[in-house]
């Protein structure tokens, strides 16, 4: 474990945390926002999604590992580790030269961004005691909230006066100012351990989910190459659940996930990572392509979403207060689908604040739904299944980002195949490949309105997941099952 020592200052330390935190939260909404411009310059519409869930994918599977790492090695040697894999993957995605490319990049970007958010939350609980860390954590807050409003703008302005390039190599100097930050003052001293890392829980899973999203994906591929992986889906699948049951520290713990609380818990944030992942990446597309307004519009009703976050927050205590934990969870699931419901409504004429409305309660209802699942999950478990149980909230919400991703992007692709065919189609698609492409269907009643009732698919499945979380957060067990925390050791709060 990790003993940072009192020398560390911790004013300084929480800057550069903040700032590395920046640095992350800010690459969904500036790279959604301005993801319409780089298709249209690089082709390939169809592997849009992947250059989400490439990122995701690496993210949510090496959270773990890094975390036990952090343990074994230190904080300092292996979050900077993190963060020059990040700055390298950022610097090669700036120059990519197809979609190939640059979800390879991506996919090296999220190995990177992996060991960011769980070390630097492992850092803040070993200069923190509990009492202290609320106030901290709400610090940290503002700057997701930060993030929400500056991504859209900064994607907006870079895509629409210089190189989408950019919108990437901002990354650099934000993470060399990171690294030399933590250099200087973050001091500790590590006393190393022996810890057993389930590095073949970790590749079985990976390969299970990447066969899982390719044949999401490529659902046009020939029926041999669907069949072949879905039995390597199958088979690296099961090997899976034998690993985590044999290893002495798995990845993730069956007997811990298989719990009622932590498994509703988890099941609902991955149906509500699954919707917010399908409105970041398709409503920009739809303000852009069909309403046609430029990527800064798009991006100003995307951060209504994450405005509505933080807003839920900040008043979840009164509402705790007020209704209690059970009916705030309730109004906060209830709020989700009735702001996916706005998108339903959309039309070529409609006015790009109905999106944004669609996406404000979508967002405040995903805060509330969010908040109380962690807090009733950490209050569900001992202090020293704590960390887990809160690493298993985070993962399923991670892994509902990356399936999200891909199959709402799917279905937005059959809604093409479906209401476009022979020339009609070549000619959308080479629309969309074009660097203006999305502003020019404005120009093209025909095409526009195809692209129109295509995207409408997706938005019926973000509602429909909306609705299945909803119902999961209905049978998530309330009560009080735990110990209190207040008397916990901040020495113990390092795993948190």
């Amino acid at each position: 474990m990790s003993d940072t020592a009192q020398r560390s200052n911790r004013v300084l330390v929480v800057a550069t945390i903040m700032f590395a935190t920046f640095m992350v939260a800010i690459e969904a909404t500036i790279v959604a926002t301005a993801m319409p411009r780089i298709v249209g310059q690089l082709g390939g519409f169809t592997y849009y999604s992947w250059v989400f869930s490439a990122f995701l994918l690496a993210q949510s599977t090496t959270t773990v590992i890094y975390g036990k790492l952090s343990d074994i090695f230190g904080r300092k040697p292996v979050l900077i580790a993190g963060i020059v894999v990040f700055l390298i993957g950022s610097l090669l995605c700036g120059l990519a030269w197809s979609m190939t490319s640059l979800i390879l990049f991506r996919l090296l970007q999220g190995l990177g961004a992996g060991a960011i958010q769980p070390v630097t939350m492992t850092i803040i609980g070993d200069l923190f005691k509990l009492e202290e860390r609320g106030r901290v954590q709400g610090i940290m807050a503002t700057v997701w909230a930060t993030s929400a409003v500056v991504g859209p703008l900064a994607g907006g302005i870079i895509v629409d006066n210089i190189s989408w390039a950019w919108i990437f190599w901002i990354n650099l100097p934000i993470g060399i100012f990171s690294i030399i930050a933590f250099s200087l003052f973050l001091k500790e001293t590590v006393a190393h351990k022996q810890a057993s890392i389930d590095y073949l829980g970790s590749i079985l899973f990976s390969i299970a989910i990447i066969a899982l999203l390719v044949i999401l994906t490529e659902t046009d591929a020939e029926a041999w190459i669907l069949l072949s992986l879905a039995a390597v889906f199958i088979v690296s699948g099961a090997l899976f659940f034998w690993q985590e049951k044999r290893a002495p520290e798995p990845i993730i713990s069956i007997a811990l996930w298989s719990r009622r609380l932590v498994a509703t818990s988890n099941i609902c944030m991955l149906l509500a990572g699954m919707a917010l992942i399908g409105l970041s990446t398709i409503l920009p597309v739809y303000i852009q392509g069909v309403l046609g307004r430029s990527p800064i519009v798009a991006g100003f009703t995307l951060t209504m979403l994450v405005v509505g976050w933080p807003l839920s927050v900040m008043m979840s205590s009164k509402l705790f207060k007020a209704f209690g934990i059970r009916n705030t969870l309730r109004f906060g699931s209830l709020l989700f689908p009735f702001g996916a419901l706005f998108l339903l409504f959309l039309t070529p004429d409609s006015s790009p604040i109905v999106a944004g409305a669609g996406s404000f309660f979508m967002g405040f209802g995903m805060g509330l739904i969010n908040l109380t699942s962690i807090a009733l999950v950490q209050d569900s478990v001992e202090w020293s299944m704590r960390g887990s149980a809160t690493a298993s909230i985070i993962f399923a919400r991670s892994l509902g980002n990356t399936l999200g991703a891909t199959v709402l992007g799917a279905i937005l692709n059959a809604g093409i195949n479906h209401y476009a065919s022979g020339d009609t189609a070549d000619n959308l698609h080479n629309v969309l490949n074009q660097p203006t492409g999305l502003t020019e269907l404005a120009g093209d009643s025909v095409v526009r309105g195809i692209f129109d009732a295509s995207l409408h698919w997706s938005f019926w499945g973000i509602v429909v997941v909306a609705v299945m979380t909803l119902i999961s957060t209905w049978l998530i067990p309330v009560g009080h099952h735990g110990r209190k925390t207040t008397s916990v050791p901040a020495s113990e709060a390092a795993s948190h």
